[in-house]
């Protein structure tokens, strides 16, 4: 039923016959420029090419002069005379540098790579249309590595006013496949296309109450629009095509899942859960809790698998809501298992959930990579028999030899951390699939949730326990160190423990090392031994080493914990009360917000420091600001979508529901809010899409059947 409903690709995977004809078919490309566009930019067929979309079109009409580029100017077209075309520097510093120069000025161009070929498609003393981004070099205004193209006047007929101009490489440049030959690539498949090679997807009904055009001229204005209102036209149904498809696919899914897929019955909420929530719970739950532990037991009480993601803040109660679910599982005759990313977290949450559940009839077992022979042995044989009934663990968890008797629960801790066909396997650890938790304690924007996860139910802790103080968050420039440092003797002479943070800056691991090196000393430097004690983390520690040292930490036998990124997730240190992040403008928000959590754990008032160098771009200062302004996970889910996209959002789902061509999930938002809308009340009025009106969009989802992604699985 599901296989139906998915295809590989946003845009058409299985045309019309012409549009699945080899490239190389196209008259001067040939099977070995055929080649290069295959590995360059992954065009195999017509279709592909088609789905190579313009990056921008040059309106001709529109050039500046030279002495209109102020430090204000982003992006500029200008048209001028190339001359003093030369080569300077050496090795590393080599570059091509030319001049253009118009009535009105001097811009500077500039080439760090593909020199040779650059010089050998240039000639000095032609006059070129220029376009590319402005920056300041000594003074003068520069474009590095600029679109160039030979300055031919716009038709006066306005025909060809908006050329197509094609994203391209170097190598493909190299062998007469730039962008203007990308373009003719483009006419001479729609000199061989009929309005039926390109068939509607989108209920006429739809395109009628939108004012959408239909589906072929959309793709033919987008690569060649008479106009700028034509362009707009097609760009805005492609878009909403991208995401009403998404959208339709991913409420398929829930609507089959809540159809279709069986799960065990949780029956009851029985004696392991009562006793523990009226005996043992050591705060009271938030309103929030309560309300997703409500959710979780109506899902597991219907006989459909239970496939919600829970997402919650730093320190919000997530694994207290694992827990309460877990009990329920055991109280309905079930076992369940807790999977975490790392060894530290998960040895962190067995000795929590142990000592939690102290006195009750529970056994928690715990399965890493690290666990020695014979305790692995004994535990996959209580497992198997039923005696061990929570199982905390890594990935181990899902390992071919790791047999449950009747496991009903799964939970993923920090699911984004591991793969979605990691994931999977854990469906097939019982005959019917057990329920699936998924949390994240990365907050996730609801408009990226309701893309990415729509064929999830999801959950959100949006309340903090009570008790839980403010972290106070300021930025402190480097010369502001030494302040910095009496602060935190300050703090550990209240008995406090301090958290120094260092990034990973560089590529190399030997360059990381050093630099966290460099800062160990330098913080050795202001807090000598005997007198403090300092535990160091990374990566390249053999992980008894970091164990031991973590431990140290942990147990308050070192004051400061020196470390780079290591403890983003899971390190829980009550009595930490400060977080100092070096470099902090190398940190993304998202990032930056999980250290911070790391302190603000105990009863005590808890800071996070920002130290960073003088010189800030205006992106780290933004991050810097939205730091220090709010402590709100969401807020900063959404900042960070707004600064960084969607495509660099850490976290968020390894599949291919983000990757539209043209669509943006930030600045086509209202697009997108369409689209959903549409989407779910068609589903809502035809879930099978059995209405003649609906028939278009049917076949289209057919004709991409057996192509379903792991992406689908949560």
């Amino acid at each position: 039923m599901l296989n139906a409903y998915f295809c590989k690709k946003t845009f058409i995977s299985n045309p019309p016959y012409i549009l699945q004809t080899p490239i190389a078919y196209i008259k001067g490309v040939g099977p070995q420029r055929a080649e290069m566009l295959q590995k360059e930019l992954n065009i195999f067929t017509y279709n592909d090419m088609l789905q190579h979309f313009p990056l921008r079109h040059i309106d001709k009409t529109k050039v500046a002069f030279i002495n209109e580029i102020t430090p204000a100017t982003d992006y500029i077209q200008v048209a001028g005379v190339l001359m003093n075309l030369e080569v300077v520097g050496e090795n590393r510093a080599k570059r091509l540098v030319g001049e253009i120069r118009d009535k009105t000025g001097v811009l500077e161009v500039a080439w760090f790579q593909g020199i040779t070929w650059v010089q050998k498609a240039l000639e000095a003393g032609k006059v070129y249309l220029v376009f590319g981004k402005v920056s300041f070099f000594m003074g003068k205004p520069q474009i590095v590595h600029p679109e160039l193209e030979l300055w031919v006047p716009a038709k006066k007929d306005g025909q060809d006013v908006l050329e197509p101009v094609y994203p391209s490489t170097e190598k493909l440049k190299s062998r007469s496949l730039g962008g203007r030959q990308l373009s003719k690539l483009s006419q001479a498949i729609f000199a061989q296309l009929k309005p039926a090679d390109i068939p509607e997807n989108i209920p006429e009904n739809i395109l009628q109450q939108l004012k959408l055009e239909n589906r072929f001229l959309a793709y033919k204005h987008a690569h060649f629009p008479p106009d700028t209102t034509a362009y707009n036209n097609a760009i805005r149904r492609l878009k909403f095509e991208e995401f009403f498809l998404a959208q339709v696919r991913l409420n398929l899914l829930k609507l089959d899942r809540h159809r279709y897929s069986k799960g065990v019955v949780f029956e009851k909420v029985g004696g392991l859960f009562n006793e523990f929530y009226n005996n043992y719970l050591p705060f009271e739950l938030t309103g929030a809790q309560k309300r997703v532990l409500k959710e979780i037991r109506q899902d597991t009480a219907r006989g459909k698998q239970m496939n919600r993601l829970l997402q919650g803040d730093v320190g919000s109660g997530k694994t207290m809501v694992a827990l309460l679910s877990m009990l329920i599982a055991l109280d309905n005759g079930y076992q369940a298992c807790l999977m975490a990313p790392t060894e530290i977290l998960t040895k962190q949450h067995y000795e929590t959930i142990s000592k939690q559940l102290e006195g009750l009839p529970v056994k928690v077992g715990l399965l890493t990579g690290s666990t020695k022979s014979r305790a692995r042995r004994e535990t996959l044989a209580q497992l198997a028999d039923g005696e061990i009934h929570i199982l905390i663990g890594t990935h181990a968890i899902i390992e071919q030899a790791v047999v449950f008797k009747n496991l009903g629960l799964a939970i993923v801790d920090e699911q984004h951390r591991f793969g979605v066909e990691q994931r999977a396997k854990m469906w097939k650890k019982a005959a019917v699939p057990p329920h699936v938790l998924v949390m994240t304690a990365t907050p996730i924007p609801r408009t990226l949730a309701m893309t990415a996860y729509g064929d999830l139910d999801y959950s959100i802790i949006d309340e903090l326990p009570p008790g839980r103080k403010t972290i106070t968050t300021v930025h402190r420039y480097e010369n502001d160190r030494s302040r910095v440092m009496d602060f935190l003797k300050a703090e550990i002479g209240l008995g406090r423990q301090v958290y120094i943070i260092f990034p990973l800056i560089e590529e190399s691991d030997k360059m990381d090392y050093e630099n966290l090196m460099r800062g160990y000393e330098t913080v050795k430097g202001y807090f000598p031994e005997p007198k403090y004690w300092i535990s160091m983390v990374h990566g390249k520690q053999p992980a008894e080493q970091k164990e031991t040292n973590m431990r140290r930490f942990v147990e308050n036998d070192t004051q400061i914990m020196v470390s780079t990124t290591v403890i983003e997730v899971g390190v829980n240190v009550p009595n930490a009360s400060v977080m100092v992040i070096e470099s902090a403008e190398k940190f993304g928000l998202s990032q930056l917000h999980q250290l911070r959590g790391r302190v603000g754990r105990g009863s005590e008032k808890s800071y996070c420091v920002l130290l960073t160098g003088q010189k800030l771009g205006n992106d780290a200062r933004e991050r810097i600001k939205i730091m220090t302004s709010t402590n709100n996970g969401f807020e900063i889910a959404e900042k960070d979508l707004d600064l960084r996209g969607p495509g660099d959002i850490d976290g968020t789902r390894q599949s291919g529901v983000l990757n539209f061509k043209l669509a943006n999930i930030v600045n086509d938002k209202p697009i997108l809010d369409t689209a959903r809308k549409f989407a779910v009340q068609l589903l809502e009025e035809d879930s099978l899409l059995e209405k003649e009106e609906n028939r278009v969009l049917k076949q289209f989802l057919q004709s991409q059947k057996g192509k379903t992604l792991w992406s689908k699985i949560s």
